[in-house]
């Protein structure tokens, strides 16, 4: 189509025109305005109006070959071409020679665009560089570079000022880092606008690029005991405040040579990490926390003691002894402790010697049972006063026990309420208890009605693996009046007593001066204070027996 185009065109320039001569002739070239990308060819004609045209040619640096020709036009083929440059087509008639040129343009759009992001990790409040280049395009008067934060411009640049000669393209502008442009995206986009050569449009973006900002002004901290103790667990911790952002903080912690499993955790701008470390050598170690952030890193060190102190050994040398056996009781440290801790027993009489145990010799009683012993041991460390204690618990075997206290021989029950045997065996191990009443077993554990028929002796027998005690219980059921009237009873001989009391040691004590009464009169007060202690010892023993 082009050649076709091409042919019509030099036709028509050869087409004379009423009074054309020889002297009046045009010189032209096509195409009129030439845009070639770089490295391509290019096919170029040049004609003229004259009838019988005389030498004729194309003058360029560019390679070119002559692939066709007519009477009156010659077309050249040209190969390669990369730079800008003018063509002469001239021809001649009669002598005269004229010329015309023709503009070639090279144009390379912007294929490649390069975005660089400097430094990558930004501290806040610091500055950062965005820069753009293309390494090839032309003309670069067209070009327009255009730097974007996400959708947002940040700068455009175009390239009008610049020498036409130049190939390469940048803009560079630099931006201070605030804390909400971390994981903005950027980018750039390259546009050449050759529509003013008969061109068109091209355009070309960068790859994006991620912004991290970040604080890390504090240093880390580590909270760790000064003492440790070799193979307990122990918590540790490295916090680091002030650092943004704290969810990306990454933590190391080590013990000596041993790499710890930190749980990580953050708040706000906080982040902190958490450890349990067991130490398996004693002596002086070093705990270390190294924490980082993008391309920061700090490292904190803390010395830390590691102890051996095992608690005391405490020796009962039988811990299930009979009343009356001869126990030796022993507290001594124990052999990883070093150096030799300071021992205690307690109810020992005396310290011991620095190094040497502790020991009681005990005659086992039957208060005994039930009793602890400790053994406290004491250690310095490192200036601090560690204490640890072992405690036992002595247990005193001795035969059943029916005593009145926990197992009254005589009992009252109130007639029509529930009323249960009070008897507590006293014994280790622990007694069995067995009560008989007529002949049948008794519940014990049963509340029971009382009646007139619950009246009478109950047989009861505790048992353990060391013997058996038994001891008859006397049960009286009275009615609900007769409890009252016997206690009423009680109550008024026991005031009548006491008031008979109160009145013999105010005569016998009454001051000097009064005048002592006649000895008759005396022995009178005698008798009636012993009738009336008589009246209550009658009371008591008729309300013993139920009178």
């Amino acid at each position: 189509m082009e050649m076709l185009l091409f042919h019509v065109w030099a036709l028509l320039a050869l087409i004379p025109f009423p009074g054309a001569t020889e002297e009046i002739f045009e010189v032209s070239v096509w195409p009129d305005q030439a845009l070639v990308k770089l490295g391509q060819s290019l096919m170029v004609n040049c004609s003229t109006t004259c009838p019988d045209p005389g030498p004729s040619g194309i003058e360029t640096f560019l390679k070119k070959t002559q692939v066709d020709r007519g009477t009156q036009w010659k077309e050249f083929l040209l190969e390669d071409v990369t730079e800008n440059s003018i063509l002469q087509c001239f021809f001649s008639c009669a002598g005269i020679q004229k010329d015309t040129s023709l503009d070639i343009t090279v144009y390379q759009p912007p294929e490649q665009v390069i975005l660089e992001l400097q430094p990558a990790w930004v501290a806040m409040d610091e500055a950062f560089t965005v820069k753009c280049h293309v390494p090839s395009v032309a003309p670069l008067e067209n070009l327009t570079l255009t730097l974007l934060q996400g959708n947002q411009e940040l700068h455009r640049k175009n390239f009008m000022s610049l020498a036409v000669d130049s190939q390469r393209a940048e803009v560079t502008i630099h931006v201070k880092a605030q804390r909400e442009d971390d994981r903005c995206n950027f980018s750039c986009r390259a546009e050449l606008d050759l529509s003013s050569h008969g061109g068109g449009l091209f355009h070309s973006s960068s790859a994006t690029k991620v912004l991290r900002i970040f604080e890390f002004s504090q240093s880390p901290q580590i909270w760790v005991s000064p003492l440790l103790e070799i193979g307990m667990a122990e918590a540790v911790s490295c916090e680091l405040s002030r650092v943004f952002p704290a969810r990306e903080v990454m933590f190391h912690m080590f013990l000596g040579d041993q790499e710890l499993s930190p749980f990580v955790s953050w708040k706000g701008d906080t982040a902190w990490a958490n450890a349990t470390v067991r130490a398996m050598e004693t002596g002086d170690q070093e705990l270390s926390c190294l924490v980082s952030l993008g391309p920061m890193e700090q490292k904190r060190r803390e010395p830390v003691h590691v102890y051996s102190f095992p608690p005391p050994i405490l020796e009962i040398e039988e811990l299930y002894p009979l009343a009356g056996t001869d126990i030796n009781v022993t507290c001594s440290g124990h052999v990883l402790t070093s150096p030799s801790p300071t021992l205690r027993l307690k109810g020992a009489p005396d310290l011991p010697a620095p190094g040497e145990p502790a020991w009681l010799l005990l005659t086992t009683r039957e208060e005994d049972n039930g009793r602890n012993f400790s053994c406290e041991a004491s250690l310095e460390v490192q200036g601090q006063r560690l204490i640890k204690t072992t405690a036992m618990q002595l247990h005193v075997l001795y035969k059943p026990r029916l005593e009145e206290s926990d197992c009254p021989g005589n009992q009252t029950w109130v007639k029509g309420t529930e009323q249960m045997l009070a008897c507590v065996p006293k014994g280790n191990p622990t007694p069995a208890l067995v009560c008989t009443w007529n002949g049948m077993i008794f519940n014990l554990d049963l509340p029971q009605k009382a009646t007139q028929n619950h009246t009478g002796t109950y047989c009861c027998t505790a048992t353990n693996h060391l013997g058996s005690v038994s001891k008859d219980i006397a049960v009286v059921v009275q009615g609900p009046d007769e409890g009252i009237s016997s206690t009423i009873f009680i109550i008024v001989i026991v005031a009548l007593g006491v008031g008979v009391i109160t009145i013999a040691l105010y005569l016998n004590y009454r001051p000097c001066k009064t005048e002592r009464r006649k000895l008759p009169y005396r022995q009178k007060e005698k008798n009636k204070e012993e009738e009336s202690q008589f009246a209550v010892q009658r009371a008591e023993r008729c309300n013993a027996h139920n009178c």
